[in-house]
């Protein structure tokens, strides 16, 4: 039998309605300024609700305390047969006694199995951190947990304190946590770490610990902990730090090297984030996190962002060169835009694409990199030889790669002879009108492609040219 969701826009209204009844409830009060009084007494009106199992509640921007946090906690601790939680409580002014009260209601919903709660932008602070966390510990049926705590001011032992009761939600084997734009530091990741390493059935974890002043011990001892967490399939780490250089970098992928669909994003992924390069691990670090990789010998899923890194033709080499050794990759999306790879990158990155037998899904950003016709060509001539690449989306605009590097890379795609779908971004090449018809040419003889995605602005081109193209796949 389906339930009934029972909304509520106003805090009177749902406070006069049928508090027993409920059983599916989603309440949205956000920008509603109910404040402490308010919160309390949506938490007493909540703690009627001996019924209810799934709650949605909006309460973000109406400047909530302490006070109003920890009765809204006393209210959800009666709603024993809660198992659904959604909890937008964001941009208040709860500081640590209120997010303890909250944890501390929230450990008596000992039913509880799905939870999102997002206390960013509060001031919880270490002691906040710690309490939250210890009323976590306690919800021993939580198995998805999606945790938003940044700007918080939480510092190390918060962070520590966190992980550790983490640990205990043995049955957790879903964790979203974003701590980002704290200070935890190199030990707060550590801590955090020994933590999560305790929860032997998570399988997907989404880090983000980005803007932390988190430096190269943090890294690596980051990384040695999650090695731990062996039953993990998907990790997923947003890990902006400028901090972080070559040595960083390579612990953090010396830890990891455990064989789960692996992502390292930059923070732009992130919708709340703006965009700044990830490390700055140079030819060093791309290199080592290339050798951390090879060890992923399962390896089906990656997404790597490491742009605007200062990595050169050797580091572009070298990690390309771990990935040729994860035989079973089939999904890959490499962000190494604006660095420095140059032709001999370019060729390099072609080389070890080209061992990836197993590849058939490829996004591949490269715009920026001062790449010329011989990397263009290198780059086609090892795409080449991806002969189960379906479908391809690559972006090397804003280098030279002139006429002779575009028709170069249209006779390696013409090989792909599975590709079906492809997006070709390649504008500002000054490849001029020769180029587009020897891409043209090339991209001719793609007998299966069903579509095709292509961007040649910006290229001294004659309208005849980009006509003779579609004419040619037409």
């Amino acid at each position: 039998m389906i339930q009934q969701i029972q909304k509520y826009h106003e805090l009177e209204e749902f406070i006069s309605s049928s508090l027993l009844s409920h059983q599916v409830l989603h309440i949205n009060l956000s920008g509603d300024q109910i404040g402490d009084e308010g919160a309390s007494s949506l938490g007493s009106g909540l703690a009627k609700c001996i019924n209810l199992s799934n709650l949605t509640l909006s309460i973000y921007g109406d400047q909530i305390g302490d006070e109003g946090a920890s009765g809204l906690g006393t209210g959800l601790a009666k709603c024993i047969n809660l198992s659904n939680l959604t909890l937008s409580i964001y941009k208040n002014q709860i500081g640590d006694v209120g997010a303890s009260g909250l944890g501390s209601g929230l450990a008596k919903c000992i039913n509880l199995s799905n939870l999102a709660l997002d206390l960013s932008e509060n001031q919880i602070g270490d002691e906040g951190a710690s309490g939250l966390g210890s009323g976590l510990a306690k919800c021993i049926n939580l198995s998805n947990l999606t945790l938003s705590i940044y700007k918080n001011q939480i510092g190390a032992m918060g962070a520590s304190d966190l992980g550790s009761a983490l640990g205990n939600c043995i049955n957790l084997s879903n964790l979203t946590l974003d701590l980002s734009e704290n200070q935890i530091g190199d030990e707060g990741a550590s801590g955090l770490g020994s933590g999560l390493a305790k929860c032997i059935n998570l399988s997907n974890l989404t880090l983000n610990l980005s803007y932390n002043k988190i430096c190269d011990q943090g890294a690596s001892s980051l990384g040695s902990c999650l090695a731990k967490c062996i039953n993990i399939s998907n990790l997923t780490l947003y890990l902006c730090d400028k901090q972080i250089g070559a040595i960083g970098a390579q612990g953090l992928g010396g830890g990891i090297g455990f064989e789960p669909p692996i992502s390292l994003l930059r923070p732009s992924d992130s919708p709340t984030r703006v965009a700044q390069p990830f490390f700055q691990i140079g030819d060093e670090g791309a290199s080592g996190l290339g050798s951390a990789l090879a060890k992923c010998i399962n390896l089906s899923n990656l997404t790597l962002s490491i742009y605007k890194n200062q990595i050169g033709a050797i580091g572009a080499s070298g990690l390309v060169s771990g990935l040729a050794k994860c035989i079973n990759l089939s999904n890959l999306t490499l962000d190494l835009s604006e660095n420095q790879i140059g032709d001999e990158g370019a060729s390099g990155l072609g080389s070890g694409l080209a061992k990836c037998i197993n590849l058939s899904n490829l996004k591949l950003f490269l715009q920026f990199n001062q790449i010329a016709a011989i990397g263009a060509t290198g780059l086609g001539f090892g795409l080449a030889k991806c002969i189960n690449l379906s479908n391809l989306t690559l972006s090397i605009q804003f280098n030279q790669i002139a006429a002779i590097g575009a028709t170069g890379l249209g006779f390696g795609l013409a090989k792909c002879i599975n590709l079906s779908n492809l997006t070709l971004s390649i504008y500002d090449n000054q490849i001029g009108d020769e180029g587009a018809s020897g891409l043209g040419s090339a991209l001719a003889k793609c007998i299966n492609l069903t579509n095709l995605t292509l961007s040649l602005r910006q290229n001294s081109m004659n309208l005849s040219s980009i006509k003779g193209i579609k004419a040619k796949k037409g």
